[in-house]
């Protein structure tokens, strides 16, 4: 399983690593058995699952529930559950509480905080207490309306990948960029961006791997047809009453329906 001291190796060793996020059960079980090393629980879940128009809304609560879903999916991966908005900034017992839940109910292995000096109070205590914290700094969403929107800030608190560069050659410890740059450690995109399941325009920092949200709407347009005009279910698709294929299909169709087994 990759843990903290294995992140902090591929940072001495010179080596890249990719993160994404994952939301549920099925996505973890796929990005952990591709060998992706860390999987972000991101409140972008917001936007991407829950669709909000920003990450504002989203709840320790709603937080959680995907955070177990992805610890189900997922074996190797190094899981990072996001501290929602106002799930710790009250006061460092909140932060404390939050964070432990985090651990102990939805079996993540640290925890990701928005903010810079804000915060460094709340993540001395929370590693003091057992819990490893990954920061975030840069273009922070839960602070979308004191930035004024999406943007970068460049001089302050958005990253370009000059002010990235001299971020990481002057840490110890791994940077994880989006939209960041090549010199950051680690990349870290949002499944949902990298997949193509997201339609219009993608950020100029998102690469495509893949078209999906146009092959799911060909997909459901193709099904629908089929049910339409007869031509699904087929003989191929029935059971019989004891569970077997009809008898036209022999016994190569008979086997056990399962989900994420």
């Amino acid at each position: 399983m990759t843990t903290v001291l294995d992140v902090q190796r591929f940072k001495d060793e010179g080596r890249h690593f990719a993160m994404l996020t994952a939301y549920d059960f099925l996505s973890a079980r796929i990005l952990d058995e591709a060998g992706i090393p860390i999987l972000l629980v991101g409140d972008s879940l917001g936007m991407v699952m829950l669709g909000h128009p920003t990450t504002l809304p989203v709840t320790l609560e709603d937080m959680l529930h995907h955070a177990k879903a992805v610890a189900r999916g997922a074996r190797q991966a190094l899981l990072i559950g996001d501290m929602p908005f106002m799930s710790y900034q009250a006061s460092i017992e909140q932060a404390i509480t939050s964070a432990g839940r985090f651990m102990q109910e939805a079996g993540m292995h640290g925890v990701k905080l928005e903010g810079g000096g804000r915060v460094i109070e709340i993540t001395r205590r929370l590693t003091e207490v057992g819990i490893p914290v990954m920061g975030h700094v840069g273009l922070t969403p839960q602070f979308v309306h004191q930035m004024g929107g999406f943007k970068v800030q460049g001089r302050t608190e958005g990253v370009p990948s000059k002010l990235a560069a001299e971020i990481t050659g002057a840490l110890r410890i791994p940077t994880i960029g989006i939209g960041a740059g090549p010199a950051t450690d680690g990349q870290v995109l949002v499944l949902h961006d990298m997949l193509g399941l997201t339609t219009g325009k993608a950020p100029k920092f998102v690469k495509r791997y893949a078209n999906l949200a146009e092959d799911v709407a060909r997909a459901a347009t193709e099904y629908a047809e089929d049910v339409r005009t007869g031509r699904f279910p087929g003989p191929e698709h029935e059971y019989s009453a004891n569970g077997a294929a009809p008898a036209s299909q022999g016994h190569k169709d008979r086997e056990e329906i399962r989900y994420g087994g």
